[in-house]
């Protein structure tokens, strides 16, 4: 494996307003099928979806309450989730051939990519064992701010994460999310933080050179 410092940064890409789910899903493809053939850069991409519920490999049946929204199967890992306005999505298109064939590291590195992001917000988060996902505390419970799901094809990523900044936390409960019905979804807005989606993406910016250091995340996981 060549040495991460010797690659050039992904194309990072922040598309405004809502872009349809089936769109983005159909050229997030395309893009990873173009780098896995090596005919495209790697890729960062922030967006934010209309309502969609959309189903992972593992979701349940039970698990979706109230179909109000679309549903999507999305072929990442994980169970169901929600997107829609005010939340903001990352997608990640990025080539593990090169960066470390490591699926393990890679979630990890990501939630630590998440978690360091809020941090500069001021927002203390977290992982907890045995759950993916990014975790604060919010009026003295555990709740979730963040969700992961991802693929894997060819060695290449798809999808990503989801970090609640000002969504309707109501639409929340057409599904439970991921699987976990003991806790609550949370947001930076319901936490009472005035933030904007410029100030997240400002601060996954400034933490994404060290998310793409895929073996300082070895070095933690084994440390």
């Amino acid at each position: 494996m060549r040495d991460v410092s010797e690659l050039p940064p992904p194309e990072w890409r922040v598309t405004p307003g809502l872009t349809p789910y089936a769109d983005a899903l159909t050229e997030m493809e395309a893009r990873a099928a173009a780098v896995s053939q090596g005919s495209a850069s790697e890729l960062i991409w922030l967006l934010e979806h209309p309502p969609v519920y959309t189903a992972g490999t593992s979701a349940k049946a039970a698990d979706l309450l109230d179909p109000r929204f679309p549903v999507v199967a999305a072929g990442r890992g994980g169970q169901y989730t929600y997107h829609g306005p005010g939340q903001r999505v990352g997608y990640l298109v990025l080539d593990l051939n090169r960066r470390g064939r490591d699926v393990r590291c890679f979630v990890h590195s990501l939630e630590g990519w998440v978690i360091a992001a809020l941090a500069e917000l001021g927002v203390t988060a977290f992982r907890a064992p045995g759950r993916v996902g990014i975790w604060t505390m919010d009026a003295g419970r555990e709740a979730k701010i963040g969700a992961i799901g991802v693929r894997v094809k060819r060695w290449v990523t798809l999808h990503g994460f989801a970090i609640n900044v000002r969504p309707d936390l109501t639409h929340f409960a057409g599904i439970v999310p991921c699987g976990l019905p003991q806790f609550a979804v949370t947001s930076l807005h319901a936490m009472a933080r005035d933030v904007k989606m410029h100030d997240l993406d400002q601060a996954l910016h400034t933490n994404a050179p060290t998310f793409l250091d895929t073996l300082s995340c070895r070095r933690e996981i084994e440390a």
